[in-house]
């Protein structure tokens, strides 16, 4: 399109002013990208303006993750404010708004992140506790809310109110607006459940909404022109569903299931605690056979994560049903700190100095499972990718004896080098920094490539990486299997060419790497 706006294929944010004008973050040339290789320069593009004749409105730092324009739109597409996101690191961001009188940067914490309009408020939630000049203090894991109005007037002034605090058990999962309503979605105990909020008269008023209990509920979209939206409900054993929400008539609809993969009459899940060291309940989800005998003889997988603030929430077991669990097996989900299933405390209970808090609470989880004599280390394995490959490589390193299989995918494991390679740097903030020689003493206490010791015997690990993943490099793949192989340790190896991040560019590659997985984990932990 001659008269339109050309932006070649890279890392990049944009954001629509109107059709002529938008606010672009990106590579801009040498010295416009952070250590991590995201931009932090923002400027100004004019349709079918050249990139080199855009404006700079805004430059970041480059020892920024990165920085992003962003614009403030209510549900009728009014703009109420431009400006600019820094991420200084993973987890804490600085926002500037861009006014006529000069950018203002705002005097939020640096772990808030504004979530949108609704009802004439301002969103913001909060990943730390915040008191300011003497207001109320709000919880880690609340969200409160601005008079639009006054924010506009003078945003580093206006008063902010409570819109929603967690309980001990509780996280605050998800949130968006219809044309009146804000709607939340909560984990409690890590089950879901989802509320209307509506302000009226100073004051949030909370309404349940009675989607089906005991499973993952999360906003699918929801309206800009009524109050109805669209939800999403699965479970491990449950069919995934899509469900549609009308608050004015308060109807409540299953839409669409999808088709059964697998034949879940047999199996039940639990939820069960194990006990780390500091006596804190880790909570975990096992899937097992209805009639199992525990003499230690199922064969089971663990999955885990355990980092970044990101949940391991119920869903639809899908190709694992088929693949794994209709041989009788049993599947384990770990809800590790780390994680953000508990709000922001639980992330930061292991992070950074006490990472390893992640790798002794998976272990305390295999250790239980052992303990109940739902299986035994003969028939234990380990399955992660990404942040859950680095938490099985710290598994089968410290306690290699636990486990007879390990599947890692496209895996972190050179821990000491991990900034100078992909999008490393980003992930200082939830690792340390191993150029600082305290962090570095934190790092290399676990680092699984280091830990990897000659006289020491691990579980053949099936180790699984793509030579086209730009976010966790496949050295670390590659460093894991050359070690092992130096070690005369035996492994199992495979490289997709495609892929990215997933090891799968499309359904028959996923297939693919399914079959040798589920192949590799069948051999390892059933065969007598």
């Amino acid at each position: 399109m001659p008269d339109g706006f050309y932006l070649p294929e890279g890392k990049q944010h944009v954001s629509w002013i109107d059709r002529d004008t938008l606010l672009v973050a990106r590579d801009w040339g040498e010295g416009t990208l952070t250590q991590a290789g995201y931009p932090f320069v923002v400027k100004e593009l004019k349709r079918a303006q050249p990139l080199s004749e855009a404006r700079e409105i805004f430059r970041g730092e480059p020892t920024d993750v990165q920085t992003r324009p962003f614009v403030l739109r209510d549900r009728e597409g009014h703009i109420h404010a431009t400006g600019a996101k820094r991420l200084i690191s993973s987890f804490e961001y600085e926002y500037v708004v861009f006014r006529s009188d000069g950018p203002v940067k705002l005097n939020l914490p640096k772990k808030a992140a504004m979530r949108g309009l609704v009802a004439g408020r301002l969103l913001v939630k909060l990943d730390e506790e915040w008191s300011r000049h003497g207001d109320i203090s709000f919880a880690a894991g609340s969200l409160i809310s601005y008079d639009l109005a006054e924010w506009k007037q003078d945003p580093l002034r206006a008063k902010a109110s409570l819109v929603f605090q967690p309980g001990p058990r509780q996280a605050l999962s998800g949130l968006s607006a219809t044309k009146n309503l804000l709607i939340l979605t909560i984990l409690e105990n890590v089950q879901s459940k989802a509320l209307i909020y509506k302000y009226d008269q100073g004051v949030w008023a909370a309404t349940p909404i009675p989607l089906p209990e005991h499973t993952n509920v999360s906003l699918s979209a929801a309206s800009d022109e009524a109050d109805q939206a669209m939800f999403t409900v699965s479970s491990y054993l449950r069919l995934t569903s899509v469900w549609y929400f009308d608050a004015e008539s308060k109807s409540l609809e299953e839409w669409k299931t999808t088709p059964s993969a697998f034949d879940a009459s047999n199996h039940v899940v639990e939820q069960l605690e194990a006990s780390s060291r500091d006596g804190t309940s880790i909570p975990y989800f096992l899937v097992r056979p209805k009639n199992a005998t525990f003499d230690g003889a199922i064969p089971t997988l663990l999955y885990g994560y355990g980092g970044f603030q990101a949940s391991l929430l119920p869903s639809y077991l899908g190709p694992v049903g088929r693949l794994w669990l209709e041989q009788g097996n049993a599947y384990v989900v770990a809800n590790l700190p780390g994680g953000g299933e508990f709000g922001p405390k639980w992330h930061q209970a292991a992070q950074g100095a006490t990472k390893q808090t992640t790798w002794d609470d998976f272990i305390a989880v295999a250790e239980d499972l052992i303990r109940r004599k739902i299986t035994s280390p003969n028939r234990l394995g380990v399955i992660g990718g990404s942040q859950g490959g680095l938490l099985v490589g710290a598994a089968i390193t410290q306690r290699p004896e636990l486990f007879n299989g390990a599947i890692i995918q496209v895996p972190l494991f050179d821990m000491l080098r991990y900034t100078k390679l992909g999008a490393g740097a980003s992930w200082i903030g939830e690792y340390g920094d191993p150029a600082i020689a305290e962090q570095r003493a934190w790092i290399d206490g676990y680092s699984p490539y280091q830990k990897l010791l000659a006289g020491k015997t691990y579980p053949a690990p099936l180790i699984l990486t793509s030579t086209k993943d730009d976010r966790v490099h496949p050295g670390h793949a590659r460093k894991a299997a050359a070690k092992l192989a130096a070690l005369g340790q035996p492994y199992f190896y495979y490289e997709n060419i495609d892929g990215g991040h997933s090891a799968a560019a499309n359904l028959m590659e996923c297939a693919r790497r399914l079959a040798l997985e589920y192949t590799y984990a069948s051999r390892r932990l059933c065969s007598e």
